[in-house]
């Protein structure tokens, strides 16, 4: 035991430096893991919302129901899009317009006209308005699947394929 203690008397200098040495290492890693805890604490305040009296489970409940309620918001909304894009596609989309004098005793006005109205499928109809100088006559042709049910005028053809020509807004 002697031994021992007459080792420690000869290098007690060293053994202190030695225990500094380590104090001063210790002391390093106590504020790096200081440091570390602060971030840590500061992401989870941003994770928690600065909510102090909740868990991470209560909060993950929470954020799962959320989750749930949008997917069930996002497939009202697929759905509802889907509608409207059906609604859409028989909407008028496709529309061309010709004026035109329809005689040639009329002066220069073209107050004659032909319009095309289709939707996404090319059915639709053909309006046409005739000028005349004693009278004015309006005739509407249906259209399906871009033919016509009756036989159409020059004017009346180019204002069909016209508006064939155009494209729908459909937005699958």
């Amino acid at each position: 035991m002697n031994f021992i203690f007459d080792l420690i008397k000869s290098y007690s200098a060293y053994i202190i430096l030695a225990l500094l040495f380590i104090i001063i290492i210790e002391f390093i890693i106590i504020l790096c893991n200081t440091a570390g805890i602060s971030k840590l604490k500061h992401k989870y305040r941003k994770f928690t919302r600065g909510g102090k009296n909740k868990n991470i489970e209560e909060l993950l409940t929470d954020i799962m129901g959320k989750l749930d309620n949008a997917v069930e918001t996002s497939d009202k909304m697929k759905n509802l899009y889907g509608g409207i894009n059906e609604r859409l596609d028989k909407c008028i989309q496709k529309v061309s317009l010709l004026r035109y004098k329809a005689f040639d005793d009329m002066g220069s006005a073209a107050l004659s006209f032909s319009i095309a109205l289709l939707d996404a499928h090319n059915d639709g109809f053909i309006i046409t308005g005739i000028y005349g100088s004693d009278e004015c006559a309006t005739y509407a042709k249906p259209v399906e699947k871009g033919i016509p049910k009756y036989n159409l005028s020059d004017e009346e053809k180019q204002v069909l394929e016209e508006a064939m020509k155009k494209r729908a807004n459909i937005n699958n």
